[in-house]
């Protein structure tokens, strides 16, 4: 069993949302399902680390997650800033069994043990110091982080605990400091994340920064090719 991960998916199967007309995206979805089934087994786990489909309620989801459910793997998704679609968890578990989507599973407020790592997670929020307004929605998104981290602690105490966000907590010369306090405090030595496209792609912070190592894994930044999660014992040598 393997880890892997990826985000922004943007599908857009049943709504009037094409992302092939962006530079980079011409004919992601047929590379999507190709690089997917050739990398990802049924018996991996792939998180999906928000902006999955661009339907705006839950119901309007059936496309796009018929597409999801087909691919190889567990899937464990993920909010996003663009997903308008995401209800409680409870409605959005009752809406995956209803349909038969047994492949896919909500990750929030919760975090799951995949062969051995805790995987934790939430949307985060993008830091922007001149943005106080943004101030509440970053302290909920914390409050959830620290909630992810928590469960993990307390069911799986000595497992690695790894970070998935959809908003990066570092950005060039910016940083969210809350963010990677909470991380530190749960001893995250690895933290994933998207949200970041186009251009943006090669200014994403990426490696080591403070202790902390930092990927960017957005689709058409892994080339819609999902980032296997190299487990600890690989990364130490």
């Amino acid at each position: 069993m393997a880890l892997f991960t990826i985000s922004d998916l943007h599908l857009s199967l049943g709504h009037d949302k094409p992302m092939d007309i962006f530079k980079g995206w011409e004919g992601y979805l047929d590379r999507l399902r190709e690089n997917w089934s050739n990398t990802v087994t049924t018996e991996d786990t792939v998180v999906v680390a928000g902006d999955i489909s661009w339907a705006m309620k839950l119901e309007n989801c059936d496309e796009d997650f018929a597409f999801i459910h087909a691919l190889p793997g567990r899937k464990l998704l993920m909010k996003g800033n663009h997903d308008y679609w995401w209800s409680t968890r409870a409605k959005m578990d009752q809406y995956l069994a209803d349909r038969g989507f047994h492949t896919l599973e909500i990750l929030f407020n919760n975090s799951f043990l995949v062969d051995g790592t805790a995987v934790c997670g939430t949307r985060s929020w993008m830091y922007e110091p001149d943005a106080p307004h943004d101030a509440k929605v970053m302290a909920r998104e914390n409050g959830r982080l620290r909630v992810s981290l928590e469960h993990a602690a307390q069911n799986w105490p000595s497992a690695e605990r790894v970070a998935f966000l959809h908003y990066p907590p570092v950005y060039q010369n910016v940083r969210s400091e809350e963010v990677i306090a909470i991380l530190k405090e749960y001893a995250v030595v690895r933290c994933y994340y998207g949200h970041l496209h186009g251009v943006s792609i090669y200014s994403a912070v990426q490696g080591m920064v403070d202790g902390i190592d930092y990927r960017l894994v957005s689709a058409d930044a892994l080339k819609f090719r999902p980032f296997v999660i190299p487990d600890l014992m690989d990364r130490n040598q």
